[in-house]
């Protein structure tokens, strides 16, 4: 158990990483004109994920989820494989990423990395999704990756949406 909730503590300084990324960038993008959209949703999206981060732990301890190998290994490759692609995406958008949906008028979308795959026009949200379901699951708390993958795939059609409708004007 203790080493699982590392793991869910490494992966919130990686959140918290990501703030400040999003921070600095959101500053890049305001000083270049960037407008803001959906502000409504964020502080949605900032409480589920740090309930994700909260109820795996929770559940694995009051639950007293085991850890099962052919299980949590793999969801633990997931996990990393979702960090990897997320931490791919910040670096191809550079200062335009951000946790935020705020896009700068008149700049060209970005082709690089893994938005050159045309096909997949939001990788960063696949590894969210990879992860709201992998993380829980490297000890076996299904409840909290049900309930997060439900939560998150109501609350990814409305930034989905907003962003898409940002990214058009």
């Amino acid at each position: 158990m203790i080493w699982y909730l590392v793991l869910v503590l490494l992966v919130g300084l990686e959140r918290l990483a990501e703030l400040v990324v999003a921070k600095r960038n959101t500053a890049w993008s305001l000083a270049r004109g960037g407008v803001e959209s959906g502000a409504g949703h964020y502080p949605w999206m900032v409480l589920l994920h740090s309930a994700l981060l909260a109820g795996a732990p929770l559940e694995v301890w009051l639950a007293g989820r085991p850890f099962l190998p052919e299980l949590g290994w793999p969801m633990l490759a997931l996990v990393l494989a979702a960090q990897a692609l997320r931490w791919w995406c910040i670096t191809a958008l550079g200062p335009r990423w951000n946790t935020k949906v705020i896009v700068v008028p008149g700049l060209p979308l970005v082709r690089r990395g893994p938005y050159r795959l045309s096909w997949l026009r939001h990788p960063n949200y696949v590894a969210v999704v990879v992860e709201g379901f992998a993380l829980p699951l490297v000890h076996t708390a299904w409840v909290t990756a049900l309930v997060f993958t439900v939560l998150n795939a109501a609350l990814l059609s409305v930034r989905i949406r907003t962003e898409n409708a940002a990214l058009a004007t």
